[in-house]
């Protein structure tokens, strides 16, 4: 029952797919529109499904941080309307000639944009995915299969039916946008093989999900990221600036991917900033588990384990390490590092070009929060996750992302000899 509820709503989105990969920009861009309008006229809607997902969050023992991503709100829904429309007013990729050129036989040899065809989305907890996920892959010219968590499964219905609904009312095909609405894992597993009709798999949510997509999908995976984040304290840093840093990215929200995890913190100036940024950690309402160096500075932080390096918290935890030398720290990023955020803190120029240089990651920042790994912070409006792997898409994914290309060629009655 399960196989065939799922091949069914693949075989739809396969059918639309075909259409979507030649209808206009300006017909995509009035169904998001339609989209957006929708989410706002149906907010109230939204937001009583969304109740009944936290009230069972809430009973499960969820952590803050991860009822955080759970959450709707007015102002959330806002915002994911109004990540619809950034999204309609940025350039469609799809049929853009990346290149042209002429052969010696006169054969024109050209690369045009094109969509990927049906793109599987296998996320966790944050219905706002539903939304950033349908836009994106709509405006690229794909249909997409939106398989969201079971915590917000009530959320989740209640958000594609709206904006499903309003697609198609703007002329989209049936299929386009849809939802698995069986919670059973093994829906995911009938997804994972369904290489006839879903072109490409994205898995976005934590180390779990994302390995057991990778290492049992037959369909290719683009492989979204964990994200443990180090923000290192370089010995010429502002310790202003690197306080206001640490904190924003720790802080401000979090269960996501692109907060910081990991604090490193150069001897020389650990006497003189230490104190200050544990305290503000602790007010903050942070657990801090610590090197003994760090631990002698502030008593009340807990012994670090390799495993507490190594982890991605989602939560108001910290690791902090006292590193004698820039190669300390880099090597340990190169240790612990899920190659997805990085940041130094430095007045050094070429301290700072070193740390991009030699850092492996997704994003690599001088002076500037991790925070900023996102698809709308770079400009890309909404965002279909951030990569961390090195074929196809690193980093965060937009539009382009959601595209391949393929060979045009343009003949006046050539044959090969």
């Amino acid at each position: 029952m399960v196989e065939h509820q799922v091949i069914a709503k693949a075989q739809k989105a396969k059918e639309a797919a075909r259409k979507m990969a030649y209808i206009p920009a300006d017909a995509k861009n009035q169904a998001l529109l339609a989209m957006a309008d929708s989410l706002v006229k149906h907010a109230e809607e939204i937001l009583k499904a969304n109740e009944v997902d936290i009230a069972a969050a809430r009973e499960k023992g969820l952590s803050t941080a991860l009822i955080d991503r759970l959450l709707l709100t007015p102002a959330r829904i806002k915002d994911m309307a109004e990540g619809l429309r950034v999204v309609v007013s940025l350039p469609d990729p799809v049929g853009e000639v990346e290149s042209m050129w002429t052969r010696p036989n006169g054969l024109q040899v050209g690369r045009i944009r094109v969509p990927l065809g049906v793109i599987g989305i296998i996320y966790e907890a944050r219905p706002n995915v539903t939304v950033d996920a349908a836009g994106l892959c709509l405006k690229a010219g794909n249909a997409v299969i939106l398989r969201g968590g079971s915590e917000a499964i009530n959320s989740n219905k209640a958000i594609t039916g709206v904006i499903a609904g309003a697609a198609i009312g703007a002329g989209m095909p049936q299929g386009a946008v849809s939802l698995i609405e069986i919670t059973d894992r093994a829906a995911v597993n009938v997804m994972l093989k369904l290489n006839e009709y879903i072109d490409v798999i994205i898995p976005r949510g934590g180390a779990g999900l994302i390995q057991t997509v990778v290492k049992n999908a037959t369909v290719p995976v683009i492989e979204t990221g964990v994200g443990n984040c180090h923000v290192y304290v370089d010995k010429f840093a502002d310790l202003a600036m690197a306080k206001q840093i640490v904190i924003n990215a720790k802080c401000h929200r979090p269960g996501v991917c692109n907060a910081a995890e990991s604090l490193l913190v150069h001897r020389d100036i650990a006497q003189d900033f230490l104190p200050g940024i544990l305290s503000a950690l602790k007010e903050a309402g942070v657990e801090v588990r610590g090197c003994d160096r760090t631990r002698a500075i502030g008593e009340w932080v807990k012994p670090a384990t390799e495993e507490d390096y190594a982890a991605e918290f989602l939560d108001l935890i910290i690791s902090v390490k006292v590193v004698g030398s820039m190669d300390e720290a880099l090597d340990h990023i190169y240790k612990y590092g899920t190659r997805h955020s990085e940041a130094i803190v430095t007045e050094s120029y070429s301290r700072g070009l070193r740390f991009l240089r030699e850092v492996d990651a997704a994003a690599v920042y001088i002076n500037a929060s991790t925070r900023f790994t996102d698809g709308y912070q770079f400009g890309f409006g909404a965002e279909i996750g951030i990569s961390t792997q090195k074929l196809h898409a690193r980093g965060p994914m937009g539009l382009k992302e959601l595209t391949t290309t393929k060979f045009i060629i343009f003949g006046t009655g050539q044959v090969r000899s």
